[in-house]
């Protein structure tokens, strides 16, 4: 037993102790994504049942779409400014890698909204589409799905550079557009006068409960993996302890001197 409790011993099971902890956190924290994920699930269903709002009643007058409003439907009627139009790059509906157009509606009491008009599907190596279909002249009235602004973590990508972007993020776009912009963002699902039927159109929401069940399944399974190992390794270490005990010199000796004292 004295060789079973030596530092080695000690240091490998403190070792795989941490590594079953950190299993089972991870495995806490799938757990709370998934209640994350069915809570904007739940919040995703109602905004799709909602029924059509003018959108400053939606998102109030903070003008912020949040992830409260995603897919909410909102009303807008205004102008399109085609001189603010923005292309955005390194975008894949369906697996098909393309562009999205984003052109300003400016509405009846100054404030504009991004309206990302459709998807344009990448013809071979192009690096920005060959015909983006003009905008309506006049008055534009649209029905579609809220979006709160995209984010990037730390990089520039919302803010529109020679005319296109990577991420549609309402205040970056406000910078260098000059408009006071709702932060967030519209697609089309119904606009009149009608949209080009060239645009490609956006799948809806994925609505379900994603990996994170099974991912915390693993995770757990790991941890027990780790702790049935460090039983199993040391019952076979305190087994070849006593069985070289057994077969020491001084296990005959012991036996001899018993023999004679009989």
């Amino acid at each position: 037993m004295g060789r079973l409790m030596n530092v080695r011993w000690i240091a490998t099971a403190l070792a795989v102790l941490v590594l079953a902890a950190v299993c089972v956190q991870l495995g806490r924290w799938q757990l709370h994504r998934l209640d994350e994920r069915k809570a904007r699930n739940e919040v995703t269903r109602t905004n799709l049942a909602a029924p059509p709002a003018p959108i400053d009643q939606i998102v109030g007058p903070q003008g912020v779409v949040g992830d409260q409003h995603a897919w909410r439907t909102a009303v807008v009627s205004g102008r399109y400014d085609a001189s603010k139009q923005v292309v955005m790059r390194y975008r894949n509906v369906n697996d098909s890698p393309g562009f999205e157009i984003v052109t300003p509606l400016v509405l009846a009491d100054g404030k504009a909204v991004l309206v990302d008009r459709g998807f344009l599907a990448r013809q071979g190596g192009e690096l920005a589409p060959g015909h983006i279909p003009a905008v309506p002249t006049g008055e534009v009235t649209i029905t579609g799905r809220l979006q709160r602004s995209e984010r990037g973590g730390h990089t520039n990508g919302g803010t529109p550079d020679d005319g296109t972007a990577r991420l549609i993020n309402g205040p970056d776009f406000a910078k260098v557009l000059g408009l006071n912009l709702y932060d967030g963002y519209l697609t089309i699902d119904k606009q009149e006068p009608a949209n080009d039927p060239a645009f490609g159109g956006f799948p809806g929401p994925e609505i379900d409960d994603g990996p994170h069940f099974f991912y915390a399944l693993q995770w757990f399974f790991f941890a027990l993996l780790a702790l049935g190992g460090l039983v199993y390794f040391s019952r076979q270490e305190v087994r070849g302890d006593n069985s070289s005990r057994a077969g020491s010199p001084e296990a005959p000796k012991a036996e001899a001197r018993a023999g004679a004292a009989d």
